[in-house]
């Protein structure tokens, strides 16, 4: 009988029901948070130690991407143990001391689940590979016989090139060949086979028995194939992750359902509220909506919100669509700007109509955005985002207003997409540059001896924590108040009211007794008369220059309705 911890065991679990639907919840990458032993990568010792920094910002929860064992080709996403931690990062102890200290400070623990894939490295893979064709071993994951020439079918990976490596038998004959929606590293699980389905849950278990709240899982719509894997060219302009209705058939497959209610029966074994949340790219919003319906996931990633422009019109459009859809089903809608696979949007929103997204944004990239225009967007767009209902996920060093790290030199670069398409797309490693703490210091305190596994721009100082907390209208405080205010109106399960007309520059909207104005013009506009005497809360630009009774370009108001 599985041995399930109690309330008693984590006074958490019993304060507060289903705190999920209301949570902010900050993403830690565990490599870059900060680095407790001077080798240069962040880990979980690191991250023990400054753990108070984040419950400062009134957060509900902490979020880690992967730690477990890896031989770390794509920064732990290639999981060679999934119960146990890698040396890189420390070990169980330093896991349990690190939840401990977590839920002293109030804070929950949701880890990173790599279900879709495996390292070539997992002692399953290396027994699939030395066995015969067709036997159980190689039934874990999806091989096939290629044809003469060629692959067995036309997919291309994620990270580029084709989804399929191919084998060599004992005797040097050429062997089946395996399929990876990502590196050739990185084998896919063939979920149809029940031994995986079971070692998965038992991993769940080992997890919660330790005193997780929850699970992110990656590329959770990627478990199931079509029948057959049958050819697919997706179309050219639409997101490698998924995102169009028009579904490749690798991605958001009916079969993955099951297996999610399969593991909210697991996660509903346990006393407190434990949580799934779907990393699911996948649109529109109404089928996502199929994540979270109220046997499966309790939370999904809204990637269309975080996909939007900074456009008044589109972000309307979409805030009306996430509440109409997550709540036909029960669930909270879920917002977020940044994180450990995109451009961060301090820098992304900023970006020119010919390049709204950032696709392969690099030192080469044509129309590279104003930083300071970039830097003034994203508080707005943080400021109007934490007054939404629902729940919210924070990418760590957003609260510092920290831009994309562009000027990275190609011999640091470690993303495998970078090196599978030969350099012609610069990958994620830009929004994966370790965080500065201290202006001053090597490595900007990140770590001791001035090392850090990505090199950090030069002209990160203005943005290190320590210069930030002193400076009332630092980024840094602007998020401390927002997210004390969010929690002090109850934000998170008010109700949205717009109280304006749609409009292509301002947006304006009540949730409970707080008034929200959000200008996304170039110019200043008069205050709607509903701001006109309401107290001011906060605003996300300092208030010096402004002229009175308007709200200045690019900027978002909270006021106090009577």
């Amino acid at each position: 009988m599985t041995q399930t911890r109690t309330e008693a065991d984590n006074p958490l679990q019993s304060e507060d029901s289903q705190w999920w639907r209301s949570s902010v919840i900050y993403q830690i990458y565990p490599r870059s948070f900060a680095d407790s032993n001077a080798d240069g990568m962040g880990d979980l010792r690191g991250i023990t130690q400054n753990l108070e920094s984040i419950a400062e910002l009134s957060v509900d929860a902490i979020w880690l991407s992967p730690f477990f064992t890896s031989p770390q080709k794509d920064a732990g996403y290639d999981v060679a143990d999934y119960c146990d931690v890698d040396p890189l990062f420390g070990t169980l102890e330093d896991f349990d001391a690190m939840v401990a200290r977590a839920h002293e400070l109030g804070l929950k623990v949701i880890i990173d689940l790599v279900p879709n894939h495996c390292s070539d490295q997992h002692p399953w893979f290396q027994q699939a590979l030395a066995a015969a064709p067709g036997s159980p071993e190689r039934d874990r994951f999806i091989f096939m016989d290629p044809p003469a020439q060629g692959h067995p079918n036309n997919w291309e990976s994620v990270f580029g090139g084709p989804m399929w490596t191919p084998t060599t038998n004992a005797d040097g004959s050429a062997g089946q060949s395996y399929l990876h929606i990502f590196d050739s590293s990185q084998p896919d699980f063939n979920w149809k086979n029940p031994e995986v389905r079971a070692m998965f849950r038992d991993v769940l278990r080992f997890w919660l028995d330790r005193g997780t709240d929850g699970f992110r899982v990656d590329v959770a719509h990627g478990l199931i194939k079509a029948e057959g894997l049958p050819d697919f060219t997706p179309d050219p302009t639409a997101a490698s992750m998924g995102g169009t209705e028009e579904l490749a058939p690798w991605w958001g497959q009916d079969g993955v359902h099951e297996i999610y209610r399969e593991w909210r029966q697991v996660m509903d074994e346990y006393e407190g509220d434990r949580v799934l949340c779907a990393e699911a790219w996948v649109n529109p919003l109404s089928l996502m909506a199929k994540w979270v319906r109220d046997d499966e996931m309790h939370q999904a990633f809204n990637f269309p919100y975080l996909s939007c422009d900074y456009d008044a019109k589109q972000i309307r459009a979409t805030i009306d669509e996430s509440l109409e859809e997550f709540g036909a089903v029960g669930a909270p809608s879920t917002w977020v700007l940044s994180n450990h696979d995109v451009v961060r949007h301090a820098t992304r929103l900023a970006l020119t109509e010919d390049n709204p997204q950032g696709e392969g944004i690099g030192p080469k990239t044509p129309n590279l955005p104003d930083p300071a225009v970039g830097l003034r967007r994203a508080r707005s767009s943080t400021a109007l985002m934490l007054a939404l209902p629902g729940g919210a996920y924070l990418y760590q060093g957003e609260e510092l207003g920290l831009p994309e790290a562009i000027d990275l030199p190609d011999e640091a670069r470690q993303d495998p997409t970078w090196f599978r398409t030969n350099g012609e797309r610069y990958g994620r490693d830009g929004c994966r540059v370790p965080l500065p703490w201290k202006s001053q210091a090597p490595a900007f305190g990140f770590s001791q001896d001035g090392e850090s596994w990505l090199p950090q721009p030069s002209s990160w100082a203005p943005y290190a924590r320590d210069v930030q907390r002193e400076d009332p209208d630092s980024t840094l405080s602007l998020y401390r108040r927002l997210l004390e205010l969010r929690k002090e109106h109850d934000l998170g399960t008010g109700e949205l009211v717009w109280a304006s007309e749609e409009d292509s520059e301002v947006l304006v909207f009540s949730n409970g007794k707080v008034l929200v104005v959000a200008n996304f013009g170039a110019n200043a506009l008069d205050l709607p008369e509903l701001a006109r005497g309401a107290q001011e809360l906060v605003r996300s630009q300092p208030a010096e220059g402004s002229a009175p009774e308007t709200i200045p370009a690019e900027s978002t108001i909270w006021y106090l309705l009577p």
